[in-house]
């Protein structure tokens, strides 16, 4: 099933809670078992299970692509070997600690948080294997819980303007969609958890949001 509707811990926020890539998701340690077989079978993914920092925000607190992970400098030792074991991670200095919130990437390019360092910068693009830019998406230096990036599609804040859109088409090579979530969110980062074959939304969202949602990804039942 390409397209499913969910919730976590009673949170219809995903994306604050699950990180993905093409072919990995990354669950909290409490993730219920029918939520994780879920995952699997609308993105196609295999599944692992970590914290960062001690927390399970594990949407805010990673950046993925299909070539690599990035957190914070503060991960545990122990956690950042969980992490390792299934994709590779770098940590990055810099006082913008939580990486999830504040890169959007494909794996094509990354857009960043405009207040990160050049040293920063650099290195979430090597560690994720694609150029990195600074940006933001509706005014927002959180593109990472103002958009959600697929290789096929990215969907966006409904408030991006079209000189932030043209550039995220740029950086990613990708179209842009905007759309909200979970009835009416505008951050759809925090609401959707998506890849190339597949969606899983918080369970409020709408009938015609899940439809602008598969237009932004060219994902189809």
């Amino acid at each position: 099933m390409p397209v499913d509707r969910a919730l976590i811990a009673g949170s219809p926020y995903l994306g604050v809670y699950i990180r993905v890539s093409e072919g990995l998701a990354i669950l909290p340690p409490n993730t219920p078992p029918l939520l994780e077989r879920r995952l699997r079978e609308s993105l196609g993914t295999t599944t692992a299970r970590a914290t960062v920092q001690g927390t399970e925000v594990l949407g805010t607190m990673v950046a993925m692509n299909s070539y690599g992970a990035v957190v914070a400098l503060s991960i545990h030792p122990d956690e950042e070997d969980a992490l390792r074991s299934v994709v590779p991670v770098t940590r990055v200095a810099s006082r913008l600690n939580a990486l999830g919130n504040n890169v959007l990437a494909n794996d094509s390019g990354a857009l960043v948080h405009p207040d990160f360092s050049e040293t920063a910068v650099h290195a979430i693009g090597r560690a994720l294997g694609v150029p990195a830019h600074r940006g933001t998406i509706a005014g927002l230096g959180t593109v990472g819980m103002a958009g959600v990036a697929t290789n096929r599609g990215v969907v966006v804040h409904p408030r991006a303007t079209e000189s932030e859109t043209g550039e995220l088409e740029r950086v990613l090579r990708v179209p842009v969609h905007r759309s909200t979530a979970n009835f009416g969110v505008p951050i759809v980062g925090a609401c959707v958890v998506a890849n190339s074959r597949g969606l899983l939304v918080g369970r409020p969202t709408t009938p015609v949001e899940i439809v602008h949602l598969q237009e932004g990804f060219g994902i189809y039942d």
